[in-house]
């Protein structure tokens, strides 16, 4: 079974930059697709950025331009470079990999971005 971990969460201002990071207890490389999902608070959760094994990758409209997705295939690990932080972005960030047809989430990390 796959497991995730996300880190990188807390408290920023408008304006800012924070870096999430997702370990992934398996190779990444034999990942079917992996990505990050949010969910704010009274909200869905929805899709931040998401690429597939085949290297397609989709981000939400709201987060182009300012979010980086990244892989890092020696580590086994998932970054989110979060740029030109804004207060809607203000979430619980889940890391999300997709293996023999099955979804695995982790338990998420918090970040709150202040006005």
């Amino acid at each position: 079974q796959v497991r995730v971990v996300e880190s990188g969460g807390g408290l920023v201002q408008s304006g800012g930059s924070l870096r999430l990071s997702c370990a992934v207890s398996r190779t990444i490389v034999s990942l079917d697709g992996t990505g990050w999902y949010r969910q704010a608070p009274g909200k869905e959760r929805d899709l931040v950025v998401f690429i597939t094994g085949g290297g397609s990758i989709k981000y939400a409209d709201s987060v182009r331009g300012r979010f980086t997705m990244s892989r890092d295939f020696a580590k086994n690990t998932v970054d989110l470079q979060m740029n030109s932080l804004k207060p809607e972005d203000t979430a619980v960030y889940y890391c999300n990999v997709l293996h023999d047809g099955v979804y695995r989430w982790g338990k998420g990390t918090l970040v709150t971005v202040s006005s």
